[in-house]
């Protein structure tokens, strides 16, 4: 089918290159002298809700559950988003590239559940009440191929996996920095006095 077609070769492709060019931007920023780790925090915040969301379209049957699920986890992820862009926000600058990232990473997910939505038709009208819902959780019959799944793990470690990473460490190295100065002050000037 071409919208499952879509979903696998251009909305996923694009939504993971969409996280690797934020992180690019948070590089650019330097996130980890002025949001620092609490920022990459939200960020693994925002891994951890997309994740299940995704292996939950990737390996399971779409019944009324797993787009219920799905559901739960997009709408957790974008609250998560808005409490990110909040803070991020009061402490640096986001400059366009950046907000298109995030607009990316914000729309590509609905996209994507609204596509398997329209999909597997019958069960999303089963749970707006048009129909029998069904709540299980099934493998996916035929499963998708496996070197598809390979190759989606591995671009997701490479493009978005790794890098943040690298950003939480080089946030938690700043932040011990930082700490370290200030004490290093606290001392001198006790010393002073």
């Amino acid at each position: 089918m071409l919208l499952q077609q879509l979903l696998l070769w251009g909305l996923l492709p694009l939504w993971l290159l969409a996280g690797f060019g934020d992180w690019l931007c948070h590089r650019v920023q330097r996130i980890e002298h002025n949001a620092g780790p609490y920022e990459s925090m939200l960020h693994w915040l925002m891994l951890l809700e997309m994740g299940p969301a995704l292996a939950a379209a990737l390996l399971l049957d779409i019944s009324a559950g797993v787009l219920a699920l799905m559901f739960v986890l997009v709408l957790a992820h974008e609250l998560t988003t808005w409490w990110d862009l909040s803070y991020a926000a009061a402490r640096r600058r986001i400059p366009p590239v950046e907000q298109w990232m995030h607009a990316l990473q914000l729309s590509l997910p609905w996209a994507a559940l609204v596509s398997l939505a329209l999909i597997h038709h019958d069960q999303a009208a089963a749970l707006l009440g048009r129909g029998t819902p069904d709540w299980g959780f099934y493998w996916k019959e035929p499963p998708l191929p496996p070197a598809y799944l390979w190759g989606v793990l591995a671009a997701g470690v490479l493009l978005v996996g790794l890098p943040f990473v690298e950003e939480h460490l080089r946030c938690r190295r700043a932040a011990i920095g930082a700490a370290r100065r200030r004490a290093h002050l606290r001392e001198v000037v006790r010393a002073a006095r």
